[in-house]
């Protein structure tokens, strides 16, 4: 891994990222919520670029590992506007988005924000766009609507999961599902089949959103939420070699 830099945003927080220059188009991952650049496919996916000689960039969103702020403020919107400062700060030309549950969302923000044909490609590992939606009981929206935060069981870790009305009212206003998606560029969807987090539905519904033709849905029958296991980053990885190396003339 190379060290932490930092892009300081105008309003002076800073926003943590590790980049390795190499052949692009450059990988850029963006994790789930509550989770940073340390993960296990974030950092699979590094080492695996540094080796090959491939760009990559991971970064932390504010409120998240490395970057400044506080995790109440985060929104979709947010977190949208620092990956895109620190992808034109890093003079990046084409990129491949790859966003992770909630960083699947993200990524299809994103690619909305980038100028034409930069994305050169995306791949969702559990994409879950629109779960501000379909995934909170109707009576939390109410109370989410309100203006109170409301806390879930963590499956991960030893405190509860917060859903703040802040991002929450942000998502519902950021919602895809129920329109075309224009990007017409490639598209893989890796979903685990015993995923209790993120229905694999929903990545059977991005695929049909999205107007591009070149979209493929991988499910792995036995793979949970997070695809995490050596099997699942070893489908990940060759996801990313295929992507790559079909649109590489230099390959």
């Amino acid at each position: 891994m190379t060290e932490i830099r930092f892009h300081e945003m105008a309003d002076g927080r800073r926003i943590a990222h590790r980049f390795t220059p190499g052949q692009g188009p450059t990988i850029v991952f963006l994790p789930g919520y509550m989770s940073d650049m340390a993960g296990s496919k974030a950092t699979a996916l590094f080492e695996m670029a540094q080796h090959a000689g491939r760009a990559c960039l991971l970064i932390d969103y504010s409120g998240c590992g490395q970057s400044d702020g506080d995790f109440a403020e985060g929104t979709l919107s947010r977190w949208r506007d620092e990956v895109v400062a620190v992808i034109k700060a890093a003079g990046l030309d084409k990129v491949l988005l790859i966003g992770s549950s909630m960083g699947g969302w993200l990524m299809l923000m994103v690619e909305r924000a980038l100028p034409l044909e930069q994305v050169h490609s995306m791949i969702g590992i559990a994409a879950a766009p629109d779960f501000t939606d379909w995934g909170v009981p109707q009576m939390d929206k109410g109370l989410l609507a309100d203006g109170e935060t409301i806390y879930e069981d963590n499956p991960y870790g030893p405190e509860p999961t917060p859903t703040h009305p802040g991002f929450w009212a942000d998502g519902q206003a950021n919602l895809m599902l129920g329109g075309e998606i224009p990007f017409d560029g490639p598209v893989r969807l890796l979903h685990g089949q015993r995923d209790e987090d993120v229905p694999f539905d929903i990545s059977m519904q991005l695929s049909a959103a999205l107007r591009s033709d070149d979209v493929q849905v991988t499910l792995i029958k036995d793979g949970d939420h997070r695809l995490s296991r050596e099997s699942d980053i070893a489908v990940l990885m060759r996801t990313v070699a295929e992507l790559v190396l079909a649109r590489d003339p230099a390959s």
